[in-house]
């Protein structure tokens, strides 16, 4: 594995080489001592070969080399073209969708292993030549026998040797830097890498992914916002996925939607909503949301609907990570920086002794440029460098549970621009998440919350009774030291506490959370010693 590892190393670096890579990093302008040390690179004396490609060219054709990591770095760095050089975030633009493919007969071979019959026998037709290719797969063309038109995904061959010793590296650099550097460590890399390779494993299975485009699907049935595709399971497999065919427009095509009279408004919009909605109603959310999985219906462009393919990566938060991100979104709308501060210490993303007032006003300074102005007018760059110096000053970690959702926000940010550079983000979510809040709190919500709970008294009062034998077996030992005659107030208090919220939790009444916390406080009394 290590003699694996050490020669993918000098593939890097060979590639690396090859495409002159280095000549971007050096065209920045860096500090005297890092000039110092790239002219020490010894290819860097050699004659330059004449280059035919683009500087664009040559780092798309440098990470498709590479492989399936590299690639995916790439489709998120197309999305920020507010922070790329035109011609690189147009090469880069390429590797959503225009891969290279593998060879065709490759394709038919996997899919009639995974399919246990030809392909004739299965499809109507068949395409071999693919419709597209990205980093993980590449897809066919073909019609059943019943008729449907449908899409056949396969995944390349051969990623995960590729992927593991790109993923060794990973994690040796990240275990480097968190015994290097505090500043690293506050980054948390090695559970960042961690979380990494869990989301690319899971995408190099088909039937994971035909699994949460039907959780997808059915979270937005009937929905004028997203539509999903249909999965057809009998011919799905870890390798082989197969799908409803869509029609529809490329997101980045501007010029298409144009000419059908699409409302980039309202198709702004409903990108930011169908982000929130998927965040905080479902906490279940499509995490690729590049533009080469993004397409626009053609029926109706006066209400025009998204699209949504390729559900390898997904991602979902819990109650309280939902209940912090919107509180300190809602307060961040409302200019409310002292609350935002305060939420981030009680969240434990910064530190418990940080000075409230001290953060209120670095966040204050941060945000304050940004609001009431349109995408087009935010300089995305300069917010991050603020942002990283804040985190940094006030020993802000990372959260590796929101990495994804952070990816995810920097592809509909960048789309957006896109779209409609007028979008006022603030206006367009801020009503969102006011009324997820009103909902989390309304009748409805509070019955659910009662039923579950209805659901766990059983549990709680055979707690209560195991607790009560407990208490009286201790009451018959023959010797009873001081410690425990010192607290048997307590203890019986407990046990009061422990009855009073079974009883009251069989109630089910309109306000039976007391019970809960009286059975917290009872467990707490009995069980402490």
């Amino acid at each position: 594995m290590k003699l694996l590892a050490v020669r993918r190393l000098f593939r890097i670096l060979r590639v690396v080489i090859r495409y002159r890579l280095d000549d971007l990093l050096f065209a920045l302008p860096l500090p005297f001592w890092l000039r110092a040390l790239g002219a020490a690179l010894p290819w860097r004396w050699l004659p330059r070969p004449a280059q035919h490609e683009s500087r664009g060219a040559c780092l798309r054709l440098a990470l498709e080399d590479l492989g399936p990591i590299f690639i995916k770095f790439g489709q998120l760095l197309s999305t920020r073209r507010d922070l790329l050089p035109m011609d690189i975030a147009d090469e880069l633009a390429k590797l959503q969708d225009q891969v290279p493919p593998f060879d065709a007969k490759l394709s038919v071979a996997l899919i009639e292993e995974q399919l246990g019959a030809p392909v004739a026998e299965v499809f109507a037709r068949f395409d071999e030549q693919p419709m597209a290719s990205a980093s993980i797969a590449q897809v066919h063309a073909a019609q059943l026998k019943s008729g449907e038109e449908v899409v056949v995904k396969v995944i390349r061959p051969g990623l995960k040797p590729i992927i593991r010793q790109d993923l060794a590296w990973l994690f040796l650099l990240a275990r480097l830097a968190e015994k290097l550097s505090a500043e690293a460590r506050r980054l948390r890399p090695m559970e960042v890498v961690s979380d990494y390779e869990k989301t690319i494993y899971d995408e190099l299975d088909l039937l994971r992914e035909a699994a949460n485009a039907s959780q997808l699907r059915r979270n937005f049935a009937g929905s004028e916002q997203l539509y999903v595709p249909q999965v057809y399971w009998d011919l799905c497999r870890p390798k082989v996925l197969v799908m409803e065919r869509i029609y529809g427009v490329a997101v980045t095509d501007l010029a298409t939607l144009a000419d059908q009279r699409t409302d980039m408004k309202l198709l702004a919009e409903r990108g930011v909503e169908i982000f929130f909605t998927q965040v905080f109603r479902d906490s279940f959310f499509h995490a690729d949301m590049h533009p080469g999985n993004i397409f626009v219906s053609t029926r109706t462009p006066w209400s025009p609907q998204y699209i949504a393919i390729d559900c390898g990566i997904v991602g979902s938060l819990t109650p309280e990570d939902q209940d912090y991100l919107a509180r300190n979104l809602i307060a961040f709308f409302k200019r409310d920086y002292r609350r935002v501060a305060q939420l981030h210490i009680d969240s434990g993303w910064v530190p418990a002794d940080t000075k409230v007032n001290d953060f209120e006003a670095a966040i204050r300074t941060v945000c304050e440029p940004i609001f009431e102005k349109p995408l087009k007018d935010i300089s995305f760059g300069q917010l991050l460098l603020r942002l990283f110096q804040t985190a940094r000053r006030f020993n802000m970690e990372i959260q590796p549970q929101l990495v994804l959702l952070q990816k995810t926000l920097l592809n509909i940010e960048g789309l957006g621009r896109q779209l409609y550079p007028d979008l006022d983000l603030w206006s367009t979510a801020q009503p969102f998440l006011e009324r997820w809040m009103r909902e989390r709190i309304s009748p409805r919500s509070l019955l659910r919350n009662l039923q579950q709970q209805a659901e766990q008294v059983p549990h709680l009062s055979q707690m209560a009774r195991d607790t009560l034998e407990r208490l009286n077996q201790q009451g018959q030992q023959p010797v009873v030291t001081p410690v425990v005659q010192r607290h048997w107030p307590a203890q019986l208090l407990g046990a009061a506490l422990i009855g009073g919220a079974v009883s009251q939790g069989l109630l089910l009444s309109l306000l039976a959370w007391p019970s809960w916390l009286m059975l917290a406080g009872g467990l707490y009394l009995v069980l402490r010693r």
